[in-house]
């Protein structure tokens, strides 16, 4: 069977913004799929859980994906992901954001730094690439830890890690944001404009594994997707291509999401309106030549993730009329 199966996180927006988010928003192919496409509902309601559990990654191990493809060798040892940030104090909240800018000397200064700190302890820092930063571990911590991408732009104090040992932790955290907030680097960001550097965000750990290869080619403008096609060894593209031959091919877009995250409505709508063009459009017309035989597409948010699942034959049902996509809109 060729089939498309596509993923989109945060296409639904909530009521209190939908009807201005969304209006004038011309999307016919999406509108068709998800008025014609058989429906049901998704346990899974975030992009990093829906790859995990696709490729059978156990446990959210996102950082033993992403360091192979980042140049680091596992060695057998426990990874986490330490992405650096900045903690914004708001009223009493402290707000969590993602981007920091860094070159890659001064990422790796401040990882030094920080292995310096922590000499004597098991803890040992990397950061291969400026915005994805590694913690090595001798063993598993045992903690229950949030993707940074699911606490970007919210209270970061309700998504600490947890776990038996969560307290310990919370502690190392406070000094690793110690170091870094006094920090030259850090403060040199601050001075040209950027964002200070003043904590790192640890999440996705686990140990390496064999991924499954559940799909013949990816697309997608994501660096996690990209990650997960890498190291399962799938053909990878950032840009959709011809549509001869399907076999089962993986959509992943996930710039409505990234632009929903920085509160950016203009630019979440011009990520909708490239996803029609880029990926709706062509495969809706691929699906009625009969070059597909289904279209899988997969919405997830955060409480009411959904699948829609098209044939050729339920493009017929022309009872169903499409609806705008406010229609969707999330209560």
């Amino acid at each position: 069977m060729k089939q498309a199966n596509i993923v989109i996180p945060d296409l639904f927006l909530p009521q209190s913004i939908a009807s201005d988010v969304c209006v004038n928003l011309n999307l016919p192919a999406l509108e068709k799929i998800l008025a014609r496409g058989k429906v049901q509902g998704l346990v899974t309601h975030c992009l990093e859980a829906w790859l995990c559990e696709t490729f059978a990654v156990p446990g959210m191990a996102i950082a033993p994906v992403t360091l192979r493809v980042d140049g680091l060798a596992h060695g057998g040892k426990y990874w986490m992901r330490a992405d650096p940030v900045h903690l914004r104090l708001q009223r009493s909240e402290m707000i969590l954001q993602t981007n920091v800018m860094l070159n890659a000397e001064e990422a790796q200064q401040l990882c030094e730094s920080l292995n310096q700190y922590f000499a004597d302890s098991d803890l040992r820092f990397f950061a291969p690439h400026p915005q994805r930063w590694y913690l090595r571990l001798d063993a598993d911590p045992q903690l229950n830890t949030f993707p940074v991408n699911q606490v970007e732009g919210r209270d970061s104090r309700f998504h600490l890690p947890q776990g038996d040992a969560a307290l310990k932790w919370h502690g190392v955290l406070n000094e690793i944001q110690m170091s870094l907030y006094a920090h030259p680097i850090s403060q040199a960001c601050e001075a040209r404009g950027g964002l200070p550097v003043n904590s790192v965000w640890l999440w996705g750990g686990g140990q390496a594994g064999t991924l499954l290869q559940p799909f013949t080619s990816i697309v997608s403008n994501s660096e996690l997707v990209k990650a997960f096609a890498q190291a399962s060894n799938i053909s990878y593209s950032s840009i959709p291509g011809e549509q001869e031959a399907f076999g089962k091919a993986l959509y992943v877009w996930d710039g409505a999401s990234a632009a929903l995250r920085r509160g950016d409505y203009y630019a979440w709508r011009q990520s909708v309106l490239e996803f029609e063009e880029n990926f709706m459009l062509p495969l809706l017309k691929s699906l009625a030549d009969g070059e597909l035989d289904k279209i899988t597409l997969d919405v997830l948010q955060e409480d009411s993730s959904k699948r829609f699942e098209l044939t050729r034959a339920m493009l017929w049902k022309f009872w169903q009329r499409p609806q705008s996509l406010q229609h969707y809109a999330l209560v």
